[in-house]
């Protein structure tokens, strides 16, 4: 497994990922966020430009997993980590969150902070099994709670939903 920056070629690889990692939400009542749509070409290459964009390859160099964050109020926030399913239960999601959490440590980040569904069980419990926790509401950043309102406007409440965050030694 070789975790790399993406670039420009992937992107459109990236959002073939997305989709493909959308589509087991089908199987527990969330066909809207199956098909929602991936996220678009250019903000994937705001991220790339940024150096925000990494990539996990299989053994032919293409990419099976991506993870795209942000710097949210001093901590590393995974905007998105997509595993195609053809790769999941390798540890590919979890190498990419990793390799962030290093960087974000090297960078002086005091964490990692993610929003996702708090009972799907590859969502919320999964990260909590990576050393994420809940925050209370009381916890939240105001960054974090700009993210909360922009998914909220998208639709993403009809389900519930939580922000997590996992420290860094640097935090």
């Amino acid at each position: 497994m070789r975790i790399r920056p993406a670039v420009p070629a992937d992107l459109p690889l990236l959002q073939d990922i997305e989709r493909a990692a959308g589509e087991p939400f089908r199987a527990v009542g969330m066909a809207a966020v199956a098909d929602d749509d991936p996220p678009g070409l250019d903000l994937l290459d705001r991220y790339l430009r940024a150096g925000h964009a990494w990539v996990t390859e299989d053994a032919e160099g293409r990419p099976v997993a991506y993870l795209i964050y942000d710097e949210v109020d001093g901590a590393a926030h995974i905007e998105q980590v997509s595993v195609h399913p053809t790769a999941s239960g390798h540890g590919v999601g979890r190498a990419l969150i990793e390799h962030l959490a290093v960087r974000a440590q090297s960078a002086g980040l005091a964490g990692l902070t993610l929003t996702t569904f708090a009972d799907v069980p590859w969502n919320a419990p999964y990260y909590a099994r990576l050393g994420f926790r809940t925050l209370a509401e009381n916890e939240l950043t105001d960054g974090l709670r700009e993210i909360r309102r922009a998914e909220a406007a998208h639709g993403l409440d009809h389900w519930p939903r939580v922000c997590m965050r996992r420290a860094t030694a640097a935090g």
